[in-house]
């Protein structure tokens, strides 16, 4: 759809004023993504087509999910539809479909729970809502849980804790058993098992595209500053999102690690292997995807014989680092040793250091050690910055040593590197920000009214602060963020340049004469 054919919602003016909006059932009730093809859905073992037992293979593995996963037992039985939720979820706020209020989009799959998985349901169902699971009910399903970003704001409000993103990823792994795959999601999670990254980028085409990287750094420093990849030996392999490699901002952002690394004169390479950091197995909730992918990585690692693994500026790929690495493929802190690579990788990375790490923290502990060195003049030009929190790093990961880490660090790094920093309306930031608006697998074009639907919170803090304090640049850590960002600012008569890579303004402002010959 083209920028033409639809209008951005109102911005309200002061942040404080994005009020429930009235409802509008049904408002959203036809946008749905493309579902995958047989081919791409057969490549990740999921059936290719509806199978004609289809209601036996998803209540079957609708009890498995249930057996897996404790927790996601508990938070179908827990909502008492208490309403604090409502108003905390930003596709919710940008499109007025009561089924995009967060309880009433777990109803779609708890209704289905009642009826199947309690006694109350299994006798009496409609006492308890309960549902039978038919073909419309899957339809709805694959509407609405692609209409929630797995953001988890709706979750920090919550008086009983509910964790809306668990629900979602268990109804989307629902649809994958039976055949009801995303096109968008699926294709990537495909192109990753058989080439290495989202992107389908083999190897030679990597190299090339590194090659004109080094050359560009070279011009704009005069510093001969290497990507090195595929490198036995290095110290640090760096895992990051496959969009550095050419979208922009996030190149710059790539740059700008590189720039760290050179300063610091660390020894480091990527890996044509495993290079992606991203995991879109998280966003269709499925284990054996996420580890698959994972153990790319683990095999990297091994392979190369690095003492480190850092992780760029993507958000999921953040959070699938810390909080599943571990468990999944036994890279971490007390991970289960469930292999020779498993246990290769252990006794070979350094304890020293976080385990995975993030580059926030790897080039925070550069500048707290004196081995690098920033000037924020280099940033002058900015008229002022803020800082967007990414969903899935403020809210489901930690940085450093001390809890809220990953809010501080970004933070002391933009602060070190830009003259005039300046926070959001209070309320939308830190663990309450709001998301972007594209993330948890709906960065699709074919979703591009609800992306600039669900971005509209986010703008209207960034406006807020465009106008009162002069900001025009907007800072973020997430590979998915700044994809959404660039498309739907300019619905809102934002210049898609407005935002940009924390380790842009941090490669900006190194002092590559410093350390030094």
């Amino acid at each position: 759809m083209s920028q033409e054919t639809f209008t951005a919602p109102q911005v309200p003016e002061d942040p404080q004023d994005l009020l429930t909006p009235p409802n509008q059932p049904g408002a959203r009730a036809d946008s749905r993504p493309h579902m995958a093809s047989a081919e791409h859905q057969e490549a990740l073992d999921f059936p290719g087509a509806l199978p004609s037992n289809w209601q036996d293979i998803a209540l079957e593995h609708f009890e498995k999910l249930l057996e897996r996963s404790r927790s996601l037992r508990v938070y179908l039985d827990s909502c008492v539809r208490c309403g604090a939720c409502t108003d905390k979820c930003h596709f919710y706020l940008g499109t007025g479909d009561p089924k995009n209020m967060p309880a009433a989009r777990q109803d779609l799959l708890r209704d289905v729970y009642r009826r199947h998985f309690t006694s109350a349901g299994r006798n009496f169902p409609s006492l308890v809502r309960g549902r039978e699971l038919t073909q419309e009910v899957l339809d709805e399903w694959f509407v609405y849980f692609h209409q929630c970003s797995q953001c988890r704001r709706c979750s920090v409000f919550c008086p009983y804790g509910i964790d809306t993103a668990e629900l979602s990823m268990a109804a989307r792994e629902l649809l994958d058993a039976v055949g009801y795959g995303q096109k968008y999601t699926n294709e990537i999670i495909g192109k990753v098992h058989k080439i290495g990254n989202n992107l389908g980028l083999p190897g030679p085409a990597l190299e090339d595209t590194l090659e004109g990287l080094e050359e560009d750094l070279k011009d704009d420093t005069g510093h001969d500053i290497r990507i090195p990849l595929d490198e036995e030996g290095a110290d640090i392999l760096l895992v990051t999102p496959s969009a550095d490699f050419f979208a922009e901002p996030h190149v710059d952002g790539l740059m700008g690690y590189a720039k760290v690394f050179h300063q610091a004169g660390l020894s480091w390479t990527l890996s044509s292997y495993a290079s992606e950091a991203a995991n879109f197995g998280m966003f269709i909730g499925n284990y054996e995807q996420m580890r698959a992918i994972a153990a790319r990585i683990r095999k990297a690692a091994v392979d190369l014989g690095v003492k480190r693994i850092v992780i760029g500026e993507c958000g999921h790929a953040w959070r699938v680092a810390y909080s599943f690495w571990n468990t999944l493929v036994g890279i971490g802190q007390g991970a289960a040793e469930d292999d020779e690579y498993a246990r290769a990788l252990q006794d070979q990375l350094d304890p020293n250091y976080p385990i995975p790490q993030h580059i926030c923290e790897l080039t925070a502990d550069l500048l707290e050690s004196g081995a690098l060195h920033l000037d924020p003049s280099a940033n002058e030009h900015y008229g002022g910055v803020t800082f967007h929190d990414s969903c899935n790093v403020a809210r489901a990961s930690r940085m450093g040593a001390r809890p809220g880490g990953q809010l501080e660090i970004p933070r002391r790094l933009l602060r070190a590197s830009v003259p005039r920093f300046y926070e959001m309306a209070p309320g939308t930031t830190g663990d309450a920000t709001f998301c972007c608006g594209g993330g948890g697998g709906l960065l699709t074009d074919e979703l591009i009214e609800l992306r600039v639907q669900g971005a509209l919170p986010r703008v209207s803090a960034l406006r807020e602060s465009m106008e009162s304090y002069g900001v025009d640049r907007m800072v973020a850590i997430c590979a998915i963020c700044k994809a959404q960002f660039t498309k739907v600012l300019p619905y809102y008569d934002i210049p898609r340049e407005t935002i940009m890579s924390l380790h842009e303004a941090v490669g900006n402002a190194v002092r590559l004469d410093r350390g030094e010959g």
